[in-house]
């Protein structure tokens, strides 16, 4: 009789989520699609972590997309028995551990389970995404970046600070991270600008996706927002409202992390 061949490993891309669909499709999706690149004839699936933005999907745009556990069960159901999960997080956060959590339970439901690490993981990550955001943006003479990023209570809110102590020390002091909601905050940006003596700013989230925090908190028209609060310490200030999962320089490191998750499947 021939021998069967093994039936391919499926791809779980588990990411936050976004209620803004233009960044949904072009950065989620575009770091999907560039796991689809890398790895053809691999089933991919999809699973949000946030229940508010799946609910909201669902109420306002009938978008119905799978939470990791009903991800999971789907992949059981169609007789798949490997799967390689990589999230599209920043870090090894709230929602990475909820994440491992909720993996935790099916791990002997499945031949085999690996999982990739975020974004920000190893020191060499944040090298490489230092090095490449600043290709991206390249900011000279009296103009600042400023990455803008969310921030977080979880002892992994170091990471924001690492990163920009990696922009730092590898030539390009004009590239800032401040956070919304953690460490460093703007009022701490703000002191470091003046440091620096630039005239312009130009901010853009440190994010997957380019969703509420960067429309509302870093866009927005409001008073409180970073663009007004920066504008009234006389900065001239743009924003680039696109997702760090836009990129492809940046995409290419998640398909980095999922191809060592699909090789520890056959390790």
């Amino acid at each position: 009789m021939p021998i069967q061949s093994q039936r391919p490993a499926a791809i779980l891309s588990v990411s936050f989520g976004t209620s803004y669909l233009q960044s949904l499709s072009a950065a989620i999706g575009g770091v999907e699609e560039a796991f689809c690149r890398a790895f053809p004839g691999h089933p991919l699936r999809r699973a949000f972590t946030s229940r508010m933005i799946l609910q909201k999907l669902r109420e306002r745009d009938g978008l119905a997309i799978d939470n990791v556990p009903q991800a999971l069960e789907r992949l059981l159901a169609e007789g798949v028995t490997r799967v390689a999960v990589q999230p599209t997080h920043f870090m090894h956060g709230v929602e990475y551990d909820r994440m491992m959590e909720q993996l935790e339970l099916y791990r002997r439901r499945f031949a085999r389970v690996s999982v990739g690490e975020p974004l920000l993981s190893a020191a060499a990550d944040y090298r490489e995404v230092a090095r490449r955001v600043a290709a991206i943006f390249h900011p000279q003479g009296d103009t600042a970046l400023v990455l803008m990023g969310h921030g977080t209570s979880h002892f992994a809110d170091c990471a924001y600070a690492a990163l920009g102590y990696h922009f730092l020390e590898n030539g390009w002091p004009n590239i800032l991270v401040a956070t919304v909601e953690g460490y460093p905050t703007l009022e701490e940006l703000v002191q470091n600008l003046r440091r620096l003596a630039v005239r312009r700013v130009v901010l853009t989230p440190l994010m997957v996706v380019s969703g509420d925090h960067a429309a509302n908190d870093m866009a927005g028209p409001g008073p409180d927002s970073w663009q007004s609060r920066l504008q009234a310490e006389g900065y001239q200030v743009s924003c680039v409202l696109r997702g760090m999962g836009e990129y492809p320089e940046i995409q290419q490191l998640y398909v980095d992390h999922l191809r060592a998750a699909m090789a520890a499947l056959d390790a």
